[in-house]
């Protein structure tokens, strides 16, 4: 049986405790396991050999977490009207005050500031480097946001009805891929850091460090998917609302009174897979934390010795368990691009009645901007996504379906768009249930939110001879 006795040496309990009960902190003491609790990603011993410092427990991701604040206060600054103040979340700066989540008596938050979660971190320099398909002008992922930063800045609240641009969406949709997936996936989790000779097991991470390479290594990746570290004693739906702030008794763990935004919050990829399993369909979630639980106790059970082939390769091995976090992960995204498809196919099918309407026309290019954001992401896998995104740029464009039937193709020289005419309404209603299809075919999607697809047969019957197929 599995023991675990309070940091003070107080209590001692078995297994079948309540965590609610727990309070700050506990360490374990069993032969196998590594965590506080079998379903906490928290408390792993110190494995480094020769440590000599004060610190008993090796997990450390702040960094992440500091980064996930600094996403968060991007998207509220892109509906500011100040490009300096989205520069700072961007680019980093001292004193960087936490905008989201932001603290309430019903809810309380413990920091203040991205700092006290780690010092010195910044969005551009882990952004995504490679050539962004699906947004018009060749540039990298960093060059994309800074793009769209400056153009958020000169429209209202981040929104340009002239382009149907929701900057605030994409930037964020897009960010959470070009950093949060693209380190994990492409740098963490890839083939060189899980490699034997980068940042081995039997050696620290760094100069000083209290935890070995393979041991951080895994916990930065984990920091990146944004769950709360006791995220399996959660269902989905608790999950989901904790990134709402709307359930303190879920997020509060150790009892403390305050939410820990480092270790008891719901970001990102995590608040939306936890909105797709709460729906019943899919375990994305679980999925994707399981997976980094198991991984990292494969990692402490090699007590600072280099892992062996099981360790690498087993059934609970890192590579393993990185090939299901990747490619669980993937479909999360993508299955937010299906959702977001049918929530623009919806929207259009309201505005045939008025096209003028200025309140559904946000909705439309708010949901579009999560589309699109969402669609630029898959390209910052670590698998080569350029034909999916080549068909996905061919089916929604560079910007929305605009009501007087123009739609942005480019961007020009000195930076500014260059619009076309585009589509008919119904047309480009068949393109996002055509994209939808394609996030079914291609990654086997299960939730389907917004699941349009039953529409699809009547109306590309209905624009059969309209010369539209070239989609396909």
């Amino acid at each position: 049986m599995k023991t675990y006795v309070r940091s003070s040496g107080v209590m001692i309990m078995n297994k079948l405790v309540k965590t609610s009960i727990l309070t700050a902190s506990f360490l374990y003491i069993g032969a196998s396991g590594a965590s506080a609790g079998d379903d906490v990603y928290a408390n792993f011993p110190i494995t480094l050999k020769g440590y000599d410092g004060s610190s008993t427990t090796s997990e450390s991701y702040g960094g992440q977490m500091a980064r996930h604040m600094l996403h968060n206060g991007l998207k509220k600054a892109a509906s500011s009207g100040d490009l300096a103040k989205m520069e700072m979340y961007f680019n980093g700066a001292k004193s960087v005050a936490i905008l989201d989540p932001k603290s309430s008596d019903k809810f309380p938050i413990k920091q203040t500031k991205v700092e006290e979660l780690s010092k010195g971190k910044t969005l551009i320099k882990k952004t995504y480097k490679g050539q962004v398909i699906g947004w018009p002008g060749n540039m990298t992922g960093a060059e994309v946001i800074q793009f769209m930063m400056k153009k958020a800045a000169a429209a209202p609240k981040g929104v340009d009805v002239t382009t149907g641009y929701n900057y605030p969406q994409l930037i964020s949709k897009f960010a959470m891929g070009a950093v949060f997936y693209n380190q994990a996936c492409t740098n963490y989790l890839g083939d060189k850091k899980l490699s034997s000779a980068s940042k081995p097991n039997d050696a620290p991470y760094k100069k000083g460090a209290k935890y070995t390479g393979k041991e951080h290594v895994w916990d930065e990746a984990f920091g990146y998917w944004g769950a709360a570290a006791h995220t399996l004693t959660l269902s989905p739906k608790e999950s989901y609302e904790v990134a709402k702030k709307k359930n303190l008794t879920a997020a509060d763990y150790n009892k403390d009174g305050v939410v820990d935004a480092g270790t008891e919050m719901t970001y990102a990829h995590a608040y939306y897979a936890s909105g797709f399993d709460k729906g019943g369909k899919t375990n994305y979630l679980e999925t994707v934390t399981r997976a980094f639980l198991t991984g990292r106790e494969t990692i402490t059970s090699a007590k600072g010795q280099k892992l062996g082939w099981n360790g690498r390769n087993g059934g609970k091995g890192i590579i393993k368990q990185a090939a299901i976090i990747c490619s669980t992960w993937e479909k999360v995204i993508a299955e937010a691009v299906f959702k977001y498809a049918g929530s623009v196919y919806k929207d259009l099918e309201k505005m045939k009645e008025n096209t003028n309407d200025a309140k559904m026309f946000g909705k439309y290019v708010k949901h579009w901007g999560e589309l699109k954001g969402f669609a630029l992401a898959l390209e910052a896998g670590k698998n080569d996504r350029s034909a999916i995104a080549n068909k996905l740029t061919g089916l929604m464009g560079y910007g929305p379906w605009l009501p007087n039937m123009s739609q942005v193709v480019d961007v020009s020289a000195n930076g500014n768009y260059v619009k076309d005419e585009s589509s008919t309404l119904e047309s480009y209603q068949l393109h996002m249930l055509k994209i939808q299809k394609l996030m079914v075919d291609e990654f086997g999607i299960k939730a389907r939110n917004n699941d349009m697809l039953g529409s699809m047969g009547d109306l590309a019957a209905k624009l059969g001879g309209s010369g539209y197929a070239e989609n396909d």
